[in-house]
């Protein structure tokens, strides 16, 4: 499969290649199909959502079958990789065992209590030495179109679930609750500025804003939806906002059990 560029970019100066890698929130399995591609021993793909962990497997597991990237490295599925459906604040690991981590458009999708137990368990699993990349997006401008349509999508969890389904969080906050877990700071760089919001990318938050509205009463629900619908229509597309990404290490020499953790 085609590796998005902002993935490519993030990982350029990071040592992927004979590294056991863990990408934490799997997706669809670009960022798996790009640890692949350059050169990863052994890639961990982890999400707890079963379709996610099927499109990674058709998209870049043995289903796809084996063929070789524009830099003769194997981009196929082999026995690189691993699909764990697993829920990321108990990842299904040994203690250090992995040495790069990457969470590529995952932290927006956690509320700040789930946020901090994955960020406790990705310490855990890393190694001394390890290498760690965050990608995610900076709160929206108050004039993006988009925002109307994210408060639409958290409304309705909120209801249904209790809980936010999208929080924006800045880069200086994600930096300093990393680095306070631990991991040593290396650098930041911008990844897409503005943010293209395709009409896919608005169908799908509309597509979650109604399956949440499903489990509001009925009323609401159907407002809920309703209005979700209107604004991916109304919107279609829209360039706002900034995705990020962040580097980090945990420092040679430096272990949880030397850290005194449990």
């Amino acid at each position: 499969m085609d590796v998005p560029r902002t993935v490519t970019v993030a990982l350029a100066d990071r040592p992927v290649e004979g590294s056991r890698c863990l990408e934490a929130g799997a997706g669809v399995g670009s960022t798996t199909a790009g640890l692949l591609d350059a050169g990863a021993n052994r890639v961990y793909a982890i999400t707890n959502d079963r379709g996610h962990a099927q499109s990674t497997r058709e998209r870049v597991g043995p289903e796809r079958g084996q063929s070789a990237a524009a830099n003769g490295k194997r981009s196929g599925a082999d026995d690189r990789l691993a699909v764990l459906e697993a829920d990321l604040r108990a990842i299904p690991l040994p203690d250090e065992s992995v040495d790069l981590i990457t969470a590529h458009g995952l932290c927006n999708v956690l509320d700040p209590p789930a946020l901090s137990r994955i960020v406790d368990e990705l310490h855990r699993v890393a190694a001394p030495g390890s290498h760690l990349i965050v990608d995610d997006y900076d709160p929206l401008p108050d004039d993006a179109a988009v925002r109307d349509l994210f408060a639409v999508e958290n409304a309705a969890s909120e209801l249904a679930t209790g809980r936010s389904a999208l929080t924006f969080y800045p880069s200086s906050f994600l930096r300093d609750l990393f680095v306070g877990e631990g991991w040593a700071f290396d650098r930041e760089r911008t990844l897409l500025d503005p943010v293209p919001w395709t009409a896919s990318h608005l169908s799908a938050h509309a597509d979650a804003a109604a399956s949440f509205a499903v489990n509001c009463p009925d009323d609401v629900g159907e407002l809920l939806a309703a209005n979700a619908d209107r604004l991916a229509a109304e919107i279609d597309t829209e360039s706002a906002g900034r995705m990020y990404s962040l580097a980090f290490r945990v420092p040679t020499g430096q272990s949880r059990r030397r850290q005194g953790r449990p």
